[in-house]
C-alpha cells in the first residue's frame, strides 16, 4: 500500500514537470495575462482660433416702406387704373377722379388772369402818361400818386390770378391719384362711383415695399450690457460688420440671403427690459412678408484663441465644474478642468483649460479614468466655428 502511494506522488510530479516543459503558464504569468489590453478611444486635436459669438434673437418682419393712398381733393372716383395685388411704380396713376369741374375752374382762373393782365397793362400805360404830365406840371401830384397806386394794385391782381391758376392746375392734377412709392399694392377700398374727400380717414389702398425689408429683433438689455462690458474690458473684440442670418419660423429652413445690422435702439422697453435691433434683408423673391415671425443669429463679438469642442466630450463633476479627458504622456488619460463660455450648435466654446495640440477624447469615455492607458485613434481637428457642424 505504501509503495502504491509513493508511485502516485511520483507520477503527479512527473506530470507537473511535463506541463512546465510544454509551455504551461505559471501563476505569475497567469496574473499578467488577465490584464485587458488598452481601451481604444477616439480623439481630436484641439486647435485655437478666432470664434464669432452669435446670439439667437426673435423678431418680426417689417415693411421697408408703407404708404396709404389718399385723395387730396373732393370728387367721384371715375375709374380704377391698377390691378389689386400687382406691383406699382412711384408716379403711376391709380385712380381717376372726375375732372370736369376742375377743368372748368382752371379755365375760369386763366380767364381771370387774362383780365388782370389786361388791367395791369392799362394801368401801366396810364402811369406812363401821368409821368410825362407831371414833368410839365400839367397834372397834379395827387393824380400821379393815384396812377402809381392803381398800377401796383393791377400788378398784385395779376400775381393773385396767377396763384389761382396754379391752384387750379394742382387740383386738376390731383384728379389723377398716383402711387407715392414703388411696391405691391393691396386691395382697393373704393370702387367706381364712390365719393371721396381730401380729409377722409380711410385710405383708398395701401402700397408696401418688400425689397428690401426690415427685421426688428429684441434682445435682453442685460445681455447686451454684458457683451459691451466684455468688449470694453478687452475680453472680446468688436465686429466691424455685423452679419445677420435668418431662420423662418414654422418651416425651420434658413433664409438664403444674408442681412446686416442697421442700428440698435437707445431706449430700453420698460415692460420687457429689452432693446430693439433692426436688420435689413434683401427680399427679391418676396419670401419675407410683414408681420412674419422669424429667428435671427446676430454676431455680437469675436473671441480670439477660443476652442470649439463637441458637447459630448465635456463631463461634469458633482460640483458642476466642467472637465474633459485628454491623452497625455505614454498614452495615459489625464483629466483637465475647462471653463466654458457658451454652447454653439452642437459644440461648447472653451475659454480656458485647453492648449493647442491637446488630444481630446470624444468617444469611448465610459471606461476612461485618470491615469488609465488607452489606444487613441485620431479623427481630425476641432470643428470649424465659422461653418455649421455636420449632422451626426
Amino acid at each position: 500500500m505504501l509503495r502504491l502511494r509513493i508511485f502516485i506522488v511520483a507520477l503527479a510530479s512527473v506530470a507537473l514537470v511535463a506541463c512546465d516543459q510544454d509551455g504551461s503558464v505559471s501563476p505569475e504569468d497567469g496574473a499578467a495575462a488577465k490584464q485587458p489590453p488598452p481601451q481604444t478611444v477616439t480623439v481630436i486635436t484641439a486647435a485655437s482660433r478666432s470664434v464669432v459669438l452669435k446670439d439667437r434673437l426673435p423678431g418680426r418682419v417689417v415693411a421697408f416702406r408703407k404708404a396709404e393712398v389718399r385723395p387730396q381733393i373732393d370728387g367721384l372716383i371715375q375709374s380704377r387704373l391698377f390691378e389689386e395685388g400687382s406691383t406699382v411704380e412711384a408716379g403711376q396713376n391709380l385712380y381717376q377722379i372726375a375732372a370736369e369741374s376742375f377743368e372748368a375752374a382752371l379755365n375760369a382762373a386763366r380767364a381771370d388772369l387774362a383780365k388782370a393782365r389786361a388791367s395791369s397793362a392799362l394801368a401801366q400805360k396810364k402811369l406812363g402818361r401821368y409821368q410825362k404830365l407831371l414833368k410839365t406840371q400839367a397834372a397834379s401830384r395827387q393824380a400821379y400818386d393815384d396812377a402809381v397806386s392803381a398800377a401796383d394794385q393791377a400788378d398784385a391782381a395779376v400775381a393773385a390770378a396767377e396763384a389761382q391758376v396754379e391752384v387750379a392746375e394742382i387740383n386738376l392734377a390731383y384728379t389723377k391719384v398716383k402711387a407715392p412709392i414703388n411696391g405691391l399694392i393691396g386691395r382697393s377700398e373704393v370702387s367706381e362711383g364712390a365719393l371721396v374727400t381730401k380729409n377722409q380717414a380711410a385710405a383708398l389702398a395701401t402700397i408696401t415695399q418688400l425689397d428690401p425689408v426690415y427685421v426688428d429683433l429684441t434682445q435682453s438689455s442685460s445681455k447686451l450690457l454684458k457683451m459691451r462690458q466684455r468688449i470694453a474690458n478687452g475680453n472680446l473684440e468688436a465686429v466691424d460688420e455685423v452679419p445677420v442670418t435668418l431662420k423662418l419660423d414654422g418651416v425651420g429652413s434658413q433664409y438664403k440671403h444674408l442681412g446686416r445690422l442697421q442700428f440698435s435702439e437707445v431706449i430700453v422697453d420698460e415692460g420687457t427690459a429689452s432693446v430693439t435691433l433692426r436688420a435689413v434683408f434683401p427680399n427679391p423673391d418676396k419670401v419675407l412678408l410683414p408681420g412674419m415671425f422669424v429667428r435671427a443669429e446676430v454676431a455680437q463679438g469675436r473671441l480670439d484663441n477660443g476652442f470649439l469642442i463637441p458637447q459630448k466630450a465635456v463631463q461634469r463633476a458633482p460640483s458642476g465644474d466642467a472637465f474633459v479627458y485628454i491623452v497625455g504622456k505614454e498614452n495615459k488619460v489625464a483629466r483637465r478642468s475647462v471653463i466654458l463660455d457658451r454652447a454653439i450648435e452642437q459644440n461648447w466654446l472653451v475659454k480656458s483649460g485647453l492648449e493647442d495640440g491637446d488630444q481630446l477624447i470624444v468617444a469611448g469615455l465610459l471606461k476612461v479614468r485618470d491615469g488609465v492607458p488607452v489606444m487613441p485613434e485620431e479623427i481630425g481637428a476641432t470643428p470649424d466655428p465659422m461653418s455649421p457642424p455636420e449632422k451626426s
